[in-house]
């Protein structure tokens, strides 16, 4: 990990739900964070997500936003319990999105590592169809010039 990136807590440790962790993610992690934020509360349709991916990636906006939809989508179609989301303008990061962060910044050799954060996430037996999102979301961001690792 270079100096800018945040230290997530590996897969074993457990933090409190809901608990606001200060400084523990980088910009670009930031961004993609208020983009689910904003979708959560206002909806996958919500206008300011859109808006602010297309300030970011230009005409390329598209295929981030149609992937990050279906990310907020199968999150919320498939969880057992309710995940926990800061509000779009904090910059502190809850317990949640640590492991949100942590399942898309997962290299391309550790699905089974992302599988079983976003079983741990949704509380889960099963989340492939999450871990593929996640997959697909981050490898949408970095070919982008946006990596969130």
């Amino acid at each position: 990990m270079t100096a800018h990136q945040p230290q997530l807590p590996e897969a074993g440790t457990n933090p409190r739900r809901g608990e606001a962790r200060t400084g523990a993610a980088a910009p670009a992690q930031l961004f993609f964070l208020r983009i689910v934020r904003l979708m959560a509360t206002g909806g996958i349709d919500d206008a300011r997500a859109a808006t602010l991916l297309l300030g970011r990636f230009g005409r390329a906006y598209r295929r981030p936003l149609i992937l990050t939809r279906a990310l907020v989508l199968e999150l919320a179609r498939t969880s057992h319990r309710k995940i926990t989301l800061a509000s779009p303008c904090c910059h502190r990061i809850t317990s949640d999105e640590v492991v949100i962060l942590r399942a898309i910044g997962r290299g391309d050799g550790q699905f089974r590592q992302r599988h079983e954060d976003a079983c741990r996430l949704l509380d889960r037996d099963n989340a492939l169809g999450a871990a593929t999102c996640f997959q697909a979301v981050g490898e949408c961001f970095a070919d982008l010039g946006l990596r969130l690792d």
